[in-house]
Parts: structure tokens; sequence; C-alpha cells
């Protein structure tokens, strides 16, 4: 299975650059999993479109301000570092740039001395290990001096950081929002209630490997990147309840996805679990627990595609992204939304 099999030309003015107000009046293209038939609604409509007995699982990780803009001590030479993976209290490991300025000791001033750091290895994948110095709570302080780590694409400034975490989100751990979130809002929430669909959430913290692109023609030989989960009693319950009860799984987000089937490929059956994943779902992959998905439009030729096309078909999505286009959908992480069900 070569990487140009999930190829589409997306022109440039369909990448979202801000999100839509409401959250819940993005578009939902809705693939029924059944009879292939195609329909169009808007997000607020998916109470109408799903059974009583229904269980969305969703992922309640908080976006860290991870990117970080000072000063190499010294020179006063601009820095940027993006935080990647916390390994102690005080260490991440980081994306730095210009990493040819930032070599072992280089000693690094954000907001005017609020926060510093050092440089105290380099990897070898060239990420930096970081040690920072600051005083009270880190994460405190990053609400104050770090920014949102947007995608390359969204080119816009942001003006309300919330709009790039979910309404539900609370623990802190991402490097980029799951955001098939997105979309939900309170009022949505209450309605999906009153229909009787449930919801649960697992915890998974995105990585920027996300982003990372599929370098290998041969997309077998693409490593995955390595993301830690938590997937608490109470949805392990849910799951197991629903599909006794014989009611439908649905993943908001590839990340509750690969959640879900990391669990239920470890261990044989969904339970609580807590461990890192670095699992590539492609075309061929068997679903252990999932019934369905909700999804943004993803990039060509990305490991995200791929887990879509693993649930429909490559040349079904394929088909959902050309009509997509079509119909002038918005793409990428401020972009409309997919349900497969």
């Amino acid at each position: 299975m070569k990487k140009q099999d999930f190829y589409y030309d997306l022109p440039q003015e369909l990448i979202a650059q801000h999100p839509i107000e409401p959250r819940d009046h993005s578009r939902l293209m809705v693939y029924d999993k059944a009879s292939g038939e195609l329909s169009h609604h808007r997000f607020f409509e998916l109470d109408e479109l799903l059974r009583p007995g229904d269980l969305l699982v969703m992922n309640d990780s908080r976006v860290v301000p991870a990117r970080l803009y000072g000063e190499k001590s010294g020179t006063g030479a601009a820095v940027e570092l993006l935080l990647l993976k916390q390994l102690s209290a005080d260490t991440w490991e980081t994306l730095a740039k210009p990493g040819k300025r930032l070599k072992k000791g280089a000693r690094i001033t954000f907001a005017g001395g609020l926060l510093e750091a050092e440089i105290i290895e380099t990897i070898d994948d060239g990420n930096r290990i970081v040690k920072f110095f600051f005083e009270g709570n880190f994460y405190n302080l990053l609400e104050k001096v770090g920014q949102m780590p947007l995608p390359h694409y969204i080119t816009e400034r942001l003006e309300d950081a919330e709009r790039y975490q979910t309404i539900y989100s609370r623990e802190l751990g991402s490097a980029a929002a799951p955001t098939a979130g997105l979309h939900f809002t309170d009022a949505l929430f209450e309605r999906l209630k009153e229909k009787g669909v449930n919801t649960a959430f697992v915890t998974l913290h995105v990585g920027l490997g996300t982003f990372r692109p599929v370098k290998e023609d041969d997309i077998l030989k693409h490593k995955m990147h390595v993301e830690h989960y938590q997937l608490p009693e109470e949805t392990a319950k849910a799951i197991n309840e629903t599909k006794t009860n014989g009611g439908r799984v649905l993943a908001v987000g590839t990340t509750s996805c690969r959640t879900l089937e990391s669990v239920a490929m470890k261990n044989g059956c969904i339970c609580a679990d807590e461990d890192n994943t670095g699992i590539f779902i492609y075309p061929g992959y068997e679903f252990k627990v999932l019934d369905g998905l909700i999804t943004n439009f993803h990039l060509p030729e990305s490991t995200l595609i791929m887990l879509v096309s693993a649930m429909i078909g490559r040349e079904n999505v394929m088909h959902c992204y050309e009509t997509a286009i079509a119909e002038r959908y918005r793409f990428f992480s401020f972009g409309d939304a997919m349900a497969i069900i």
C-alpha cells in the first residue's frame, strides 16, 4: 500500500483559518456504513442522527500553551521552543528553533525572566531536552507566557485561545487539540442526553507526531509516534454495557479511536488501562471496539486519513473527500466534520 494512494488535491482556500461560531454550526457530512450513501447536515443536528443507547467516547485532554518565544542569554537572539513531552517536573523534550543556536548549555529567558531554561541535551532526532527554572506552578506560568501551538497550516491569529480547546477538556498535556470535539456545545450535549445518547471519556495526550508526514512510499514502513493514554473504569463499564445492550460505540476523533483500539488489542477486551500507544490503523485493520467515528477532514497522505480509510475503505474515503471539496467544506483543525455511522 502506497502513500500516494491517499493523496488528494485540496484548494488552499478550503483550509479553515478560524473556527465557526457557534461551534456546533459547522457542517457535517454523514457516511452511512450500511448503504454507502452521503448526506449533508449541520453539526447541531447530530442528536437527530444518532440512536438512543449509542455511546460517544471523547478525549478530554487539554492543550498546553506549549509554544514559547524567548531570547538566548548573552546574545538576545530570538528563540522558539515547542513543548513536546514532559520528562519530569522541570524537564521537557522540545522542538527548538533555530536549532543551530541552541547547543548544550545554552540559556534562554522568557517573558523578561518569569521563566528561564537551559539546553541539557540534543537527542537523535534533533529535539532538545530542556530544563526550566521557575517559581510556583509551571502550568499556571505557561498560561501567562505560552501560546497555543496551532498547526502550521493555520496562519491567521486566534483571538480566543479557548476556541482551540474542547468545552470538556480537563487533563492538561496535549500539544495539539483533539479537533473532532471542537464542534460540541452544552446545548448539543443536552439534546443528546434527552435523546438517550450517552457519553464517556478517555484521555490521550496528543503529540505533534499527529502532524508528522508519512515519508516512506510503502506506508507499512512508517514508524508511528507514541502517545500516552488513560481509559478509566467508568468508561470501560459504559462501553461494555453499550455493547451488551446492542448500542453503538462511536469515537469522537482519531485519538479516542486509537485509545479504544489500543486497549482492546493489548488486553483482548475493554477494561481500565493506562499505557503508551503507537498503534497504526490503516486499511486491512479489523476494528475491535468501534462501530462509528466522528472526525474532521484530514491532510493528504496522513496517518489520519489512513485510519478513516480502514473503517470504510480507501475508495469510499476518497469519494467523500472529493465530494467535500466539490461542496466547499472547510478542512483540517478548524474545519467541518464527518460522521461515519
